[in-house]
């Protein structure tokens, strides 16, 4: 390829490609700061109607920052997760054999949120081999459209890609259903085997730093808590 030729390539891709992801990300960054507002609404609604009772289980909310906001709700820690990077989905998704795509591919650059499940203790006591669970990602594209993945998002799917767009109303659902998938989401004992050796200096920092992970699930799959999701269309 000629210089001349790499150099209209490089400018093509600038105008074009990398013009979309900055706008990709925008949009993102935009619906980022429309969840932060929509968790401080759910955190005052919510602890509203629970006046009265333990203060351990009020819904606290934190912002973390640009690209992170937490919502701890008793002995759980939701975490919220913008990317700062821009992504495309891969030809064999699902996604691609939409209408909305098939009529302008770059409508597939999506900007994401990520959820995790984490336990409050965890942070509390600096924990930092505790694990956490991804349980929803959002996807949001230049047009602001989204859809879910993820447990309890059903109504969210890639179905509604290109037909519903982002709504403050919309994410707090979304929260809505990763807050009530984390509360049925129960801590289990860990296998014997996996605890029953530990070292003075693991008891000594009271495991800070232990190779005993405590997580909600030990061998954890994504997919493996299906049973607990509601039929579709509920």
């Amino acid at each position: 390829m000629k210089p001349e030729e790499q150099k209209e390539r490089i400018v093509k891709t600038l105008s074009e490609k990398a013009s979309i992801k900055q706008k990709v990300y925008d949009k993102t960054l935009d619906a980022f700061d429309m969840l932060k507002k929509a968790l401080h609404e759910i955190s005052v609604d919510y602890n509203s109607s629970l006046k009265g009772a333990d203060r351990r289980v009020f819904i606290e909310y934190r912002d973390r920052g640009k690209f992170e906001a937490e919502l701890k709700i008793a002995g759980d820690m939701l975490i919220f997760s913008m990317h700062s990077n821009i992504f495309e989905f891969d030809r064999d998704h699902i996604v691609r054999s939409l209408p909305y795509i098939k009529e302008d591919d770059s409508k597939s650059y999506c900007g994401i949120i990520n959820v995790y499940n984490f336990l409050a203790d965890s942070f509390k006591y600096n924990r930092t081999d505790d694990l956490g669970y991804l349980i929803s990602r959002i996807f949001i594209n230049r047009d602001v459209s989204f859809f879910v993945e993820g447990k309890r998002q059903q109504r969210f799917s890639y179905k509604i890609f290109g037909k519903e767009f982002v709504t403050k109303e919309a994410l707090k659902q979304i929260v809505n259903n990763s807050v009530l998938y984390s509360l049925e989401f129960d801590l289990l004992v860990p296998p014997y085997d996996n605890v029953k050796i530990t070292s003075v200096a693991q008891m000594n920092k009271k495991f800070e730093s232990s190779k005993m992970q405590t997580g909600k699930r030990l061998g954890f799959l994504f997919k493996s808590d299906d049973v607990l999701e509601e039929p579709a269309g509920n």
